[in-house]
Order: C-alpha cells, then structure tokens, then sequence
C-alpha cells in the first residue's frame, strides 16, 4: 500500500538517543519562537513564523529513543484559503538503528498532495529536517527560524509579498 502523506528519512552517526534528545529540541531545529514544553508526553507547545504560519501541537507519543508523535491541535496559514489545513494530522518521528546509524522516519500523517499548503510543507518539513534537524544531531547547531529570520526560500518569499 502507497501512502501520500508526507514523508522523509535520513541517516545520522548519533545514537537513537542523541537524535531523540535532538528532535525533542524543537527550538535548536524549527523555530527559536516556540512556546511551552516539547519533550514530555502531553507537552503542547506553539510554533509560529511571523503572521505567516502558526500552530499549536500536543505531544500524544513519547518512546524515548524510538518515537516522537505530536497531533496538530490549531493551525493558521496566511497564504491558504482554508487557514485549517493541519488540525487533526499526526507528525511522527520515527528513530532505528541501521547498522551502525541511526535511522529518522519523519512522516507527517494527513499532509497531502491535495492540500494548497502542500508544496511550501513539503519544502519547508525537507529543509527543517533534511538540514537543521540533522545538523542538531551531528553537530549541536541547528538553523531554526525566527522572527526577521527565514530559514526557507519560502519563508523569504512570503515575508517579502506582505511587504
């Protein structure tokens, strides 16, 4: 069975359990501007990118060394006409050992083709993870973004057409 949602998956030299402690820091990879708790069962926290993207995210599984899952509880795009695209999908990471690597599965359940957002995501979630996520893990910086601060070809552009 073929899955559209969004998928991708890199290989590091980090333990599972550096790449757990990594993914859990979501400031040191998506965005310094997070707001409450990312490591813990239940944790919520809010993610947002200037008045372009905001969300809120509830920590709904927590295996340490093996899997982080958060549920997308509220989402806000500046740039669809449906401002709602997110709530109710599902972002999981995934964290093996293969070989002597460690394996991320980064899947974002619900995030499809279909969705107006789907390209910018798509750029967005590769970038965060396939570039910050691994550097987090590999070297102990990532490149988040914030405020005055795009971190995609994206981010820059939709920064610039508000202007």
């Amino acid at each position: 069975m073929t899955t559209s949602d969004f998928t991708t998956t890199l290989l590091v030299d980090q333990t599972p359990a550096e790449a757990f402690n990594a993914i859990n820091d979501v400031r040191g990879w998506w965005s310094e501007e997070i707001e409450g708790s990312t490591d813990k069962l239940n944790d919520e926290f809010k993610y947002h990118f200037e008045d372009i993207h905001s969300c809120k995210m509830k920590l709904i599984e927590v295996i340490p060394d093996k899997k982080v899952a958060w549920l997308v509880m509220d989402n806000y795009f500046k740039f669809t006409k449906d401002k709602s695209e997110w709530i109710g999908t599902k972002i999981n990471f995934e964290i093996t050992k293969q070989d002597n690597k460690t394996q991320i599965c980064f899947t974002h359940q619900g995030l499809v083709p279909e969705y107006e957002c789907y390209d910018i995501c798509f750029n967005a979630w590769t970038g965060y993870i396939q570039n910050s996520l691994r550097s987090l893990i590999s070297t102990g910086k990532g490149q988040p973004n914030s405020t005055g601060n795009p971190k995609t070809a994206d981010e820059e552009k939709l920064l610039a057409d508000r202007k």
